[in-house]
């Protein structure tokens, strides 16, 4: 009963974002049940350690116990999650592991009186472990995968090509076009956020500090957002998208979540529900789909972690385009 109790305790936790594993007890070069049995008779002192021949001490903090039996079933099920990169056709990109959690999402305290109704009411949502793109795709990534480049802001409008500028122009028609074509060349489930991940990420997950912007509350640190841009003159360089991750990260190490260009979310838009909810998707139907962080077109008051946009899924702009999700 004891036992039982233990184990239904551990498979109810989360695994802890910094756990770095392997997770092979037994030393049988598999993870597996075994495995957590082997660690849980050596928290209860039925066996020793030194009855296996694996790797015990999980997580690097010098002893065997609760959090590394989590980290091995947190394995089994599928729910560990580390950082990625992938490069595809010569362009790398990085995935950052988000561990999940509850949140309060929509007009919390500090965004203060700037709160638009849209973004009540307020509730509490839970998410399951997730990744996410530390920036947004590149114009280079998008032209790996695709073969072509659709960004306004190239040498074809008389603006200096830079291939770390945000791919924009993109449709979220398009970007279902573009992940699927990822999804085939890298043999990964690729797609964009639901868009409470894409707040819980902003927010900066279970590491958030409470900012109005992703990563501050001063958004000059963390975003290129109309006044901000180097020029905003139409058709001179310095005017339109900067290139990514020049600005401060979030808590997460999450780069231009508030500003530079809008982010596609994988939602229908909809009004907020008050009741708790956990890994909600938005309707099941719209007319119209979410896109969050503000853009360098917009000012700041857009660029806050709770404010919500939305455009048809046929809609290209110069300043709409994506981050992916995992």
């Amino acid at each position: 009963m004891k036992r039982l109790l233990l184990i239904l305790v551990l498979s109810m936790g989360l695994l802890p974002a910094w756990a770095a594993v392997l997770g092979d007890v037994t030393g049988d070069g598999k993870v597996d049940v075994e495995d957590v049995n082997a660690a849980i008779n050596i928290i209860l002192e039925l066996k020793s350690a030194d009855d296996y021949d694996g790797n015990k001490d999980l997580n690097g903090d010098g002893k065997m116990d609760i959090e590394d039996v989590n980290i091995i079933i947190n394995i089994i099920l599928g729910l560990y999650y580390e950082d990625e990169s992938y490069t595809v056709n010569g362009v790398s990109f990085n995935m950052v592991a988000v561990e999940g959690g509850t949140f309060t999402m929509g007009a919390t305290a500090e965004q203060g009186g700037e709160a638009d109704v849209t973004e009540s009411p307020v509730h509490q949502v839970t998410v399951s472990n997730f990744r996410i793109a530390d920036t947004e795709v590149t114009q280079a990534l998008w032209q790996a995968v695709m073969g072509s480049n659709p960004s306004y802001f190239t040498s074809k409008n008389n603006y200096t090509t830079n291939l770390q500028r945000p791919v924009e122009n993109v449709s979220w028609d398009d970007c279902q076009t573009f992940i699927s074509k990822l999804n085939k060349l890298t043999g990964r489930k690729f797609r964009l956020p639901t868009e409470a991940e894409w707040e819980y990420a902003a927010r900066g997950g279970n590491k958030s500090k409470g900012y109005k912007y992703a990563g501050s509350n001063n958004i000059g640190d963390v975003a290129w957002y109309f006044e901000s841009i180097p020029s905003q003159t139409i058709g001179k360089n310095g005017y339109g998208t900067q290139a990514v991750g020049k600005k401060a990260p979030n808590e997460l190490g999450l780069y231009d979540m508030s500003g530079n260009v809008w982010e596609w979310c994988q939602d229908w838009y909809g009004s907020y529900r008050s009741s708790a909810q956990v890994n909600p998707s938005g309707p099941s139907s719209g007319s119209v789909r979410v896109n969050r962080g503000g853009s360098w077109f917009y000012y700041a008051w857009y660029c806050r972690v709770t404010n919500r946009h939305s455009y048809s899924p046929s809609t290209r702009y110069y300043n709409l385009g994506l981050r992916l999700a995992q």
